[in-house]
C-alpha cells in the first residue's frame, strides 16, 4: 500500500469519525446507527456481519460502545494508527462542545429554550436506538429462546425502572444469565446434531 493512498484513508476515517462525533447526540448508543450507515453503507469499509461482530465485542469491552466501535473499525481500516485516529475523531467533538460548556454551564442550563432542546433531543435519542435495534436485528437468526430471553430482559429491566429500584449489578444478572442460557441451548443443539 502506497504511503499517499494510506494517509488518505486515515484522513478519510477522521474526518468520517469527526463527523459522527460531531453531529450525534445521546451517547455512544444514538452513534452506532450514523457509524453502521458510514462504514458499511457509505465507505463500504466493513460487512453488516462485521459491524454486528464489531458491536458486540464493543458491548463487553470496557469504555463506551461507540468510541470501541471506533477503535474496531479504525484497526481495520488502517491498523493501529487508524484505531487511534478514528478514536480522536470520535472523542474530539465532545471535548470541544463539553470543554465550551463547562464555561458557561450556569447560564446555560438555566435556559428554557436549552432544556426544551435537550428534552425533544431525548425523543430523538429514543428514536435513533429503535432504529439501530431494527437495523441491526435483521442480521440476527430470530428464534423462539432469543425473544424469550429479550422479552424477559425487557420486562425485568422496565419494571425495576418503574418501580424505582436500581440495583448495580441488575445488567450483569442479566447478562450472566443470557450467556447461561445461550450455552445450555448451544451444548444441546450440539448433541441433537449429532
Amino acid at each position: 500500500m502506497k504511503k499517499d493512498n494510506y494517509f488518505i484513508r486515515l484522513l478519510t476515517l477522521f474526518l468520517t469519525f469527526l463527523k459522527v462525533g460531531a453531529f450525534t447526540f445521546g451517547g455512544g448508543y444514538a452513534m452506532i446507527p450514523i457509524i453502521e450507515n458510514e462504514v458499511t453503507r457509505k465507505r463500504k469499509w466493513i460487512s453488516e456481519i462485521e459491524i454486528l461482530d464489531i458491536i458486540a465485542i464493543s458491548e463487553t469491552t470496557p469504555g463506551p460502545i461507540a468510541v470501541n466501535t471506533a477503535t474496531y473499525v479504525g484497526y481495520k481500516v488502517g491498523g493501529i494508527w487508524g484505531s487511534i485516529i478514528a478514536t480522536l475523531g470520535l472523542s474530539i467533538p465532545s471535548f470541544v462542545i463539553i470543554f465550551i460548556i463547562s464555561y458557561f454551564y450556569k447560564d446555560f442550563m438555566q435556559s428554557q429554550v436549552i432544556q426544551a432542546a435537550f428534552k425533544g433531543l431525548k425523543i430523538g435519542v429514543i428514536i435513533l436506538l429503535l432504529n439501530a435495534v431494527i437495523k441491526l436485528s435483521k442480521g440476527f437468526k430470530i428464534n423462539l429462546i432469543g425473544v424469550i430471553l429479550f422479552a424477559t430482559s425487557l420486562a425485568v429491566s422496565l419494571g425495576l425502572s418503574i418501580a424505582g429500584i436500581n440495583f448495580k449489578y441488575t445488567s450483569l444478572c442479566l447478562i450472566l444469565l443470557g450467556i447461561i442460557v445461550g450455552l445450555t441451548i448451544t451444548t444441546l443443539s450440539r448433541k441433537e446434531r449429532k
